[in-house]
Formats: structure tokens, sequence, C-alpha cells
């Protein structure tokens, strides 16, 4: 009998800089991939082209804390998916639970600000001494929205063991309807659908800027998380219960954990990060919520918890280079004067690029020449 030409085995575990080494790789082919696919279709230099990469995700000031900020979200959304992911629980609804957060500071910001304001001689408006206590509702507010966004399909997953993936991601579409509804009801002329920035002028609500940078608070919030999250997983009891049902949820029941537990309070977890990148992008970055606020990240997120083995440490440098190679593939499509579909094909090459690579980490390719079973001659790639 003749073997197939090739066949896939699972490779024994790699060491991490052989795995790192694979992953740079990557990174680079898809760099250079984009580079030819640009020359390819407009006929650019492709020096030119890995510079101007190179300049629209880092090449200003201005840039570098936009890419600073744009990592941060990201790794926070993907710091929420990854103790429902690491139990294998299949979050597909972290862009949903991000809007859930986001929709509740706006409606805190439009409906509370005026009990949180001083009236000036001149007319305008001022925050009053308790406007602290707007921001405790808000964080509030955000994080219990998140959270119950999330603990709903865990509590069906729980009960009745309904599939996770599809309901999580059913519960994105039914946010993004409420949102719309919303976004209707208070929108600013009455009817054009959209809310406008909201306390503009008394900028009520906004997170200050530190140190003269706007997005910094939004940065050390997401570092804080980071590190706590870290700690979490990998010294609490919780974090303990969330590693033994991923591996095994009859392991888990076998030595005493209530699996419909852990996966509810994991869901409560994970939801309440998403509030809280909500949050930080209403209250810290657009002051304003549409259908539009999470802008994909939810799902773009999923990607960067799996590349760095749900390890919140390892997700900094995934969500930074993600970030880096869109930020790059947008500006290649703007200088050259290209639609904005150009830019999502060398984000599409990037992430299949960075996907692929997990592929010959794990895996091994046999290629066997012989004619028959018996064969020696194997070839390993």
């Amino acid at each position: 009998m003749k073997e197939p030409l090739f066949h896939i085995v699972k490779r024994d575990a790699v060491p991490w800089w052989q795995a790192w080494l694979v992953r740079i790789g990557a990174v680079v082919a898809a760099i250079l991939a984009c580079a030819l696919v640009t020359v390819l279709l407009t006929g650019q230099n492709p020096v030119d082209v890995l510079l101007t990469m190179a300049d629209g995700a880092a090449g200003t000031p201005r840039r570098l804390w936009a890419l600073a900020q744009n990592t941060a979200i990201l790794l926070c959304i993907a710091l929420a998916v990854t103790p429902a992911f690491k139990m294998r629980f299949w979050n597909t609804g972290a862009e949903g639970q991000v809007l859930a957060g986001a929709l509740s500071t706006a409606a805190c910001m439009i409906f509370l600000t005026r009990f949180f304001t001083v009236e000036n001689a001149d007319g305008t408006v001022s925050a009053a001494g308790n406007v602290w206590l707007l921001y405790v509702i808000m964080i509030a507010a955000a994080i219990l929205s998140g959270a119950l966004w999330g603990v709903i399909p865990a509590f069906f997953k729980a009960k009745w063991n309904t599939n996770e993936t599809l309901f999580t991601l059913m519960m994105n579409y039914v946010i993004i309807q409420i949102i719309n509804y919303f976004a209707y009801q208070w929108s600013v002329p009455k009817g054009s659908g959209a809310i406008g920035i909201i306390n503009l002028d008394s900028k009520i609500g906004w997170f200050a800027e530190l140190f003269g940078q706007t997005y910094l608070i939004n940065i050390l919030i997401v570092v804080g998380l980071t590190v706590a999250l870290a700690v979490y997983l990998r010294f609490s009891k919780h974090g303990y219960e969330i590693a033994v049902v991923g591996e095994s949820e009859n392991t888990a029941r076998y030595i005493g954990i209530n699996v419909k537990k852990v996966i509810i309070r994991t869901m409560i977890l994970s939801g309440a990060i998403c509030g809280i990148a909500g949050l930080l992008l209403v209250a810290g970055t657009d002051h304003t919520v549409s259908r539009e606020t999470a802008g994909g990240r939810g799902f773009t997120a999923i990607m960067v918890s799996w590349m760095a083995k749900f390890d919140p440490l390892v997700m900094v440098l995934t969500s930074f280079l993600i970030v880096f190679l869109q930020k790059g593939a947008g500006e290649i499509s703007t200088q050259l004067g290209l639609n904005k579909s150009f830019s999502d094909i060398l984000t599409g090459i990037i992430i299949l690029f960075i996907i692929g690579c997990e592929f010959f980490i794990n895996y091994r390719i046999l290629f066997n020449f012989g004619k028959k079973t018996s064969g020696k001659e194997v070839k390993t790639l």
C-alpha cells in the first residue's frame, strides 16, 4: 500500500525561543508580503513602502501615543477574553460586552452630568466639587453592564449546556441594535442618528489629561489590569479552578470544583473587564458611543489572547505587534491614495501570516517519498 505524500503530526513541546523565532519570522514575512503586494499593484519602491509603514505607526510623537492608546484598548479586551478562553468557554461576545459598558458610560455622561456641574457668572458650566462621584457611577455602570452581558450566556451554558459560541455572538447583534435605538433617541440634532461628542463644552465625564497626555490614564489603567490579571490567574484559587476546568471538566468535578459556578464567575469577570474597555473608549478616547465604538477589537482580541497562550504579560507584545502592523498598513493606503479596502487587504495578509505561524509551531509535516508503508525514506519539514 502506498502512503499519502505527506501527513501532519503534532510536535512535542517546542522551546520558547524557537517558537518566538518562528513568530518573528512570520512577522518579517508578513511585512515583506505586504510590500510585495503594494509594489505589484502600485509600482512603488518596496523600501519606500516599508518606511511608510513604519512612519504611519510611529513616525511622530502623536502617532506614538495613538499607537500606545490603541494597543492598550486591544490589550484590555484581550485580557477580558483570556479567563474564559483559558477555561475553554469560547466567548465570541467581547465586542458586545464592550459596547454594553460603552453605552452605560455614555448614558451616565448624558443624564447625570447636570447633577455634578455649577453655572458660572458668565453663563458657562464647570464641574462641581462632587464630580468625582460621577466617575464612580460611570465605572460601576460600565462594569455591571459588561458583566451582565457576559453572565447571560454563561448562565444558559451552566444551566442547559447551550452553545456559548453562538450565544455570545448573537448577543453582539442584540447590543448593536440597542445602541442604534438610543443613538436615534439621544441624537443631536434629533433624528440624525448620531449622538455626537458628549459634553463637548464642559468636558464633564471625560478623563483628564495626565502630564499633558490625553491617553495616559487609559494606558495606566490597562497596565494595572494586566499585572492584576496575571497575578490572579497564576496565584489565586479561582485562577487554579479556571485552569483545571479548561483541562477537563470531569477532573474538576472529581476534585470537588463546582464547574457551573466557575463558568458563571469567570464570565462575570470577563464581561466586567470588557465593560472597563467600553468605559475607556467613551470617557477616555471617543467621548461618544456608536455601533462602531468597539471597532472589531472584540474579535481581534481573540487572536491576541490565543497567540500569547493566554499569558497576560505576553499579550502586551502581541497587542503592540498587531496594532503596529495595522497602523502601518493604513498609512500605506493613505499615502498611496488608495481606499480603505487596500488597507484591509494588507491587514488580512498580516493576520494570515501571524495565525499561520502557529500551525508550524504546534505541528510538523512529514513527507513520505517511499511507495510502501514500511518505507524508511521520510523527510520532515
